[in-house]
């Protein structure tokens, strides 16, 4: 992934869109991380992602809870 300064990409948006067009581009500030460039088909894989992620979380603390239920009502 390649890494530039905000100043680099200031001066090199058309170069750095298109770059990211292939992999996210790092735009540092101050020698810090602050800002990842990446394609939108790369954001919606990644929303995708998330959200298939949270779905499972869910699923699973619904199991857990219905465990829950299911021991208490055999009391």
């Amino acid at each position: 992934m390649p890494r530039i300064t905000a100043t680099e990409f200031q001066q090199n948006v058309g170069a750095y869109s298109d770059a990211a067009q292939r992999e996210p581009v790092i735009i540092t500030h101050h020698n810090r991380d602050r800002l990842v460039l990446m394609s939108a088909e790369a954001y919606a894989r990644l929303q995708a992602f998330e959200a298939a992620e949270e779905t499972a979380l869910i699923e699973a603390r619904m199991a857990a809870q219905r465990v829950t239920v299911e021991k208490l009502a055999r009391r």
